[in-house]
């Protein structure tokens, strides 16, 4: 949300995330530095929350960063590639941030086994 939001709102330029070819900012699958920047933020706001709270140890905070990050560009490639294309009306917004919940959780959880974070 925070990278989506901002890049609508603020981005500059915006360039689709399979070909790097720019178009409107709004476009589904179109990122932005703002956008990309805003996601970062976003995700080192909310890894931030869960160390101070408790509810993940500091050495998690980079591999859900880093998972955030995964998860932001996977829903890009969805909505550029498959998102509002004819036969496909079940993937809506909501489909998609399901499936980049999805996606996001499973690199978070891979990354911290992986560097042994947890």
């Amino acid at each position: 949300t925070f990278a989506s939001e901002i890049g609508k709102a603020y981005g500059r330029t915006t360039y689709l995330s399979t070909t790097f070819r720019r178009v409107p900012p709004g476009t589904e699958g179109a990122v932005s530095l703002e956008g990309t920047l805003a996601g970062v933020g976003g995700s080192l706001i909310l890894a931030g929350y869960g160390v101070g709270s408790g509810l993940m140890p500091p050495a998690a905070a980079l591999p859900t960063v880093l998972a955030a990050w995964i998860a932001n560009n996977v829903e890009s490639i969805i909505g550029a590639t498959a998102q509002g294309k004819q036969g496909l009306g079940w993937l809506t917004n909501e489909v998609v941030n399901f499936i980049n919940t999805l996606v996001g959780a499973a690199a978070a959880i891979g990354l911290c086994l992986l560097t042994g974070a947890v």
